[in-house]
């Protein structure tokens, strides 16, 4: 009887183990969206850049940067050697950010707004989007095949700009451990986002008490 119970214990185990290992791996896809903010990409602006409405778009380029830059939804999105980063101050560290979970809207930007395209966008129409399907391929292509069918009557607002940030340049610009209190006392943006939201929730926010957050901003009043 005992070795008939220890069969059966063993049959319940084999069936969910599969199961609990599929959470582990999809919670794991999930967090890989937007990586941690902890990225050195060689951008290194002055101050926070002049940021220009794409014309139909609730998304940003930054003309005067010599780099694939955009805001969008509370955040700054660059593309570079082929990978997305995104990053909630103008000058990082960055987060890589997987093709999967980068949004539509940044995905619609047309050609001409990338300031720095890679060779292959050549002879791509200036004024579409890049061929994203084509480049990233049929297994992506499967899972987004809408992400260049906007509904133009319902393209949300352009977020604000979080100005606050011209008041840290050059050696008063943040460290990372300081960036989330100084956001989020500054700037009350919502992200309409899932994965930004997420993202601002795990890095954007602050992790400190008020104590800390008083403290950092004395230190940056000096």
């Amino acid at each position: 009887m005992s070795g008939r119970v220890l069969a059966g214990l063993l049959l319940v185990l084999v069936a969910v183990a599969p199961a609990a290992a599929q959470v582990s791996i999809d919670q794991v896809s999930v967090n890989i969206g937007i990586g941690a903010p902890s990225l050195d990409i060689g951008i290194h602006l002055p101050a926070l850049p002049s940021l220009t409405v794409v014309p139909g778009s609730p998304v940003y380029y930054a003309p005067s940067v010599d780099a694939n830059y955009f805001f969008y939804d509370g955040m700054y999105w660059v593309y570079q050697n082929d990978n997305w980063y995104s990053s909630s101050w103008y000058n990082g560290p960055w987060a890589l950010v997987e093709p999967d979970v980068v949004p539509s809207f940044i995905l619609q930007v047309p050609v001409r707004y990338y300031r720095r395209p890679p060779t292959y966008f050549r002879g791509w129409a200036a004024s579409a989007p890049p061929r994203w399907d084509e480049h990233w391929g049929p297994a992506w292509t499967q899972k987004h095949g809408n992400w260049n069918h906007a509904d133009r009557a319902h393209v949300p607002p352009p977020a604000p700009i979080p100005t606050y940030q011209r008041r840290y340049t050059g050696n008063r610009y943040p460290t990372p451990q300081q960036q989330p209190d100084l956001h989020s006392r500054n700037y009350k943006y919502q992200p309409r986002e899932e994965v930004v939201r997420q993202h601002y929730a795990e890095h954007a926010a602050p992790h400190g008490g008020p104590r800390n957050a008083a403290h950092e901003g004395e230190e940056h009043r000096k």
